[in-house]
């Protein structure tokens, strides 16, 4: 996914100003795709100039209302329609593992103790957002849940195979 794609799709939900993108950005696309202030701003102005959005008020302070074009709905729809066009995945994180041997085993084992309590901390944190998020029945929210779930199950996962690992790590150590 790019942000390009990430902005498009929130203006497709709901039309708004770049300020009224970030904060729904920040409190659902952010979680699985970083991007800051001015790269946001940046790509609203990419899209305008390539037509897949369409200023449709200008208010004070030169504030900007922005709803995607027909076009802009079209690019959004092949997107979602076509995975396969998507950049091979990479995981640092389990090169990272792959490479481990490549160190002190005290320091390796403490490397996977400290992926084991990113993923708890990141999944406790996904809880709080989950509690404090005013789930709507609007498809938006629907499938913004359905993402956040797959997160907390990931958190989840990762922790759950980092204490096994630590576990192997242990035994090998004893031998």
């Amino acid at each position: 996914m790019s942000l390009r794609i990430g902005a498009l799709g929130l203006l497709a939900q709901q039309p708004g100003s770049g300020y009224d993108l970030l904060k729904r950005f920040e409190t659902s696309m952010a979680n699985v795709w970083p991007a800051t202030q001015s790269q946001l701003y940046g790509e609203l102005n990419k899209l305008a100039d390539a037509g897949l959005i369409e200023v449709t008020d200008v208010g004070p302070r030169g504030r900007k209302e922005y709803r995607v074009t027909d076009a802009g709905r079209a690019e959004l729809l092949r997107w979602v329609m076509n995975p396969q066009d998507d950049p091979p995945c990479r995981n640092t994180g389990l090169l990272r593992v792959f490479l481990l041997g490549e160190i002190p085993i005290e320091e390796a084992r403490a490397y996977i103790g400290a992926v084991a309590e990113h993923a708890e901390s990141e999944q406790r944190r996904l809880e709080e957002l989950r509690a404090t998020v005013r789930w709507a029945e609007d498809d938006a929210a629907f499938y913004g849940r359905a993402a956040l779930e797959y997160g907390l199950r990931i958190q989840a996962m990762e922790a759950e195979w980092a204490r096994w690992l630590i576990k192997a790590i242990d035994e090998r150590i004893e031998k």
